[in-house]
């Protein structure tokens, strides 16, 4: 039998650790980071890590497992976050996945196919040596011929996602669009994925104040740290949050400047998350607001026991 998995998605500051919680103490449940960031030691303020306080005595798992200096993949994620869905569930407890980060959340309630697996070298190379005669249009052209909505979502020069696109049908017979959805139909788990939203206005405005707070709760110091330990080309520094405040360090910004970069980047990082959540998962969506989320939140308690109690036993 399918094990249960709830998942708790939508953009960055709108209140899902807050949700997380609330729901794992109504259904016995434990927490599973979702977040791409929050594995590494020592990232707290950035990442806006959960404190022990907000925990609240829920354990959580995916949180500070990784040294800054270590590199994390998504594939590495899915092996270790499915590992935990077995471990809380043979606990009798109900798995909870929360975070923003959405092809990592995809993998691992979804039978993804991870694109770097099963490549053929010799046909990318065919490919890039017709575009480099000839040029890309008339590549492009067969993907339109083959695979039309994929071929809407390409931009005719990206000749990478193109080629990959006709790769992928080359070698499984399917278009990539029949095997994203084939992916999403498919999952090892019963998954009930509840998304939170919020006006727009709103959100930009929580998160322009959520990095204010992260400043003056020591961001500037914290990534100094890491930028003096020499890991200014690490994966865990190429983060919002991070990346940011590096030419402020080496004299090319001004501090002024480095924040309202963090602040711009995670109000764009913000759009992308709930515009990838809404294309490649099937999620319950409620929007929330600061008057209403206390009320919002118990009507997803509600419909979210009634979800559970409809999952085969």
């Amino acid at each position: 039998m399918k094990i249960p998995v709830v998942a708790i998605v939508g953009p960055t500051a709108v209140g899902k650790t807050k949700l997380s919680v609330k729901i794992a103490k109504r259904f016995n449940g434990e927490i599973i980071s979702g977040d791409s960031m929050q594995v590494y030691k020592g990232l707290d303020i950035g990442t806006a890590k959960v404190t022990k306080d907000e925990m609240q005595g829920i354990p959580h798992y995916m949180i500070d497992i990784k040294n800054p200096e270590e590199s994390f993949s998504v594939a590495e994620f899915k092996d270790k976050v499915q590992g935990y869905i077995e471990y809380i569930h043979n606990k009798g407890a109900l798995p909870i996945i929360v975070g923003g980060t959405g092809l990592y959340i995809q993998s691992t309630l979804y039978q993804f196919n991870f694109a770097d697996e099963g490549r053929d070298p010799a046909f990318v190379q065919k490919i890039e040596t017709e575009i480099d005669q000839n040029g890309i249009d008339e590549v492009y052209q067969r993907l339109v011929a083959v695979d039309p909505e994929q071929a809407q979502k390409i931009h005719p020069n990206n000749r990478r996602r193109v080629i990959r696109a006709l790769e992928v049908y080359e070698k499984t017979g399917l278009t990539m669009s029949e095997l994203h959805a084939k992916q999403r139909r498919e999952s090892p788990y019963n998954p009930i994925i509840i998304g939170l939203t919020m006006e727009r206005e709103e959100l930009y405005r929580r998160i322009n104040n959520r990095v204010d707070q992260m400043v003056e709760d020591g961001l500037v110091e914290e990534v100094k740290y890491f930028y003096d330990k020499g890991l200014k080309h690490a994966q865990s520094m190429r983060g919002i949050g991070y990346k940011e405040l590096i030419p402020y360090f080496e004299g090319d910004i001004s501090m002024e400047y480095a924040i309202e970069q963090l602040k711009q980047n995670s109000r764009r990082y913000a759009k992308r998350q709930f515009t990838y959540f809404r294309n490649k998962l099937d999620v319950h969506w409620y929007p929330v607001s600061v008057p209403t989320i206390e009320h919002i939140f118990s009507i997803i308690l509600r419909d979210l026991e009634g979800m559970l109690k409809e999952v085969p036993k």
